[in-house]
C-alpha cells in the first residue's frame, strides 16, 4: 500500500509555516548571540591539573567579578579543560586572570591558550559568512534548474530549482530560529562549527531533494503515466525508505556526538540534529509537494 503524499500537502505545508514563521519572529526577537569569532573579542583556554579540582562555571564567574569584563562565556571542553569568551582585555589582565584562575586550582603547565580577535576582522568574518551562504543558495538552485532541464514538463525546470530553493531556505531558517532562542535564554553563541553546521546541513538537504528529484524524472521519461501527482506519489514511496534509513544513521551518530562528545561539539551537533531532520522533512513533504502545486496552478491558468 502506498502512502498519498501530495493529498496531506497543505497539512505539511502549515506545519512549516508555523515553524518558519516562529523561526523569523524569533530571530527578529531575540536577535543572534554572535559570539567573538564574528564581534571580536579574547578567548582563554585553560586545563586543570586534576579532574576532581575543576572549579564550577559559577565559581569561576564569581572569582572574576572584579575585573569588570561584562558578558563573559565560561564553558567546560573535556574533564578538565575550561575555555572563556570576554570582551578585548590587555596582557596585563590577561595575565591577572590567569593568576585568579591558578588560585581556584592547580592549571597543568603548558595548556594556556589564548587568542584576541579585533573587531574589523570578526565584521568580515561574519559578511563572508552571510555571502557564503547566499551564494551557495544561488549555486544549488542553479544547479538544480540545469540538471532537470531535459524534463521541462509538466513543470518548468526553472521551478525544480525554485522548489528546492524554499526547501533549502526552510531548512536553514529553523535551526538559527532554535539557536536565535536559545542564545535570548541560554547565551547560546553563534560560532564558526555553527556556520560548518548550517552549510553541512545545506549539502544533505540538497542531496536528499535531488535522490527525490531523480526518481520523479526517471518515472517522467519511463512510465507511462499521465497524472503528474501520481508519478509524485509513485516516486516518493520509491525513495522514502531510503531517505528514513540515511537520516536515522546519521542522527543516531549526532545523538551520540551531543549526549556524550565533547561539550564543545555540544551545539554544533544540536544544530546538525536540526538541520539534518528539517532537511530530511522538507525534501520528503514540501520540495516535492510544491511541484505539485506548480503543476495545478499552471492547469488553472
Amino acid at each position: 500500500m502506498q502512502f498519498t503524499f501530495t493529498k496531506y500537502r497543505k497539512i505539511f505545508y502549515g506545519f512549516s509555516v508555523i515553524l518558519f514563521v516562529g523561526s523569523i519572529a524569533s530571530i527578529f526577537m531575540f536577535g543572534l548571540n554572535w559570539g567573538i569569532d564574528f564581534t571580536g573579542g579574547s578567548s582563554l583556554e585553560v586545563a586543570y591539573k586534576e579532574q576532581n579540582e575543576v572549579p564550577s562555571i559559577e565559581s569561576i564567574r564569581q572569582a572574576l567579578t572584579d575585573f569588570n569584563l561584562g558578558e563573559i562565556f565560561i564553558q567546560k571542553k573535556g574533564n578538565r579543560g575550561i575555555i572563556l569568551k570576554m570582551k578585548n582585555i590587555s596582557e596585563t589582565e590577561h595575565q591577572e586572570i590567569l593568576k585568579k584562575l591558578e588560585e581556584l586550582a592547580r592549571i597543568e603547565e603548558g595548556t594556556e591558550s589564548f587568542q584576541m580577535i579585533g573587531p574589523i576582522i570578526g565584521r568580515e568574518l561574519k559578511e563572508k559568512t552571510k555571502t557564503a551562504i547566499i551564494l551557495a543558495l544561488v549555486a544549488i538552485t542553479f544547479y538544480i534548474t540545469l540538471a532537470f532541464r531535459v524534463v521541462s514538463r509538466p513543470v518548468k525546470s526553472w521551478q525544480y530549482g525554485l522548489a528546492s530553493l524554499v526547501a533549502l531556505f526552510h531548512d536553514v531558517v529553523i535551526p538559527i530560529g532554535v539557536f536565535a532562542v536559545l542564545g535570548h535564554f541560554y547565551n547560546v553563541e553563534i560560532d564558526l562549527p555553527f556556520i560548518a553546521a548550517i552549510l553541512t546541513v545545506l549539502g544533505f538537504s540538497v542531496h536528499d531533494t535531488i535522490v527525490v528529484y531523480d526518481r520523479i524524472r526517471e518515472n517522467l521519461l519511463r512510465t507511462n503515466e499521465k497524472v503528474f501527482d501520481l508519478i509524485i506519489n509513485k516516486s516518493l514511496n520509491q525513495t522514502i525508505a531510503r531517505s528514513i534509513t540515511t537520516v536515522l544513521t546519521t542522527l543516531i551518530v549526532l545523538f551520540a556526538l551531543f549526549f556524550f562528545g565533547d561539550p564543545t561539539l555540544k551545539y554544533f551537533s544540536l544544530a546538525l540534529i536540526i538541520g539534518i531532520s528539517m532537511g530530511a522533512y522538507s525534501s520528503i513533504f514540501i520540495a516535492s509537494s510544491l511541484l505539485v502545486t506548480f503543476y495545478r496552478s499552471q492547469i488553472k491558468k
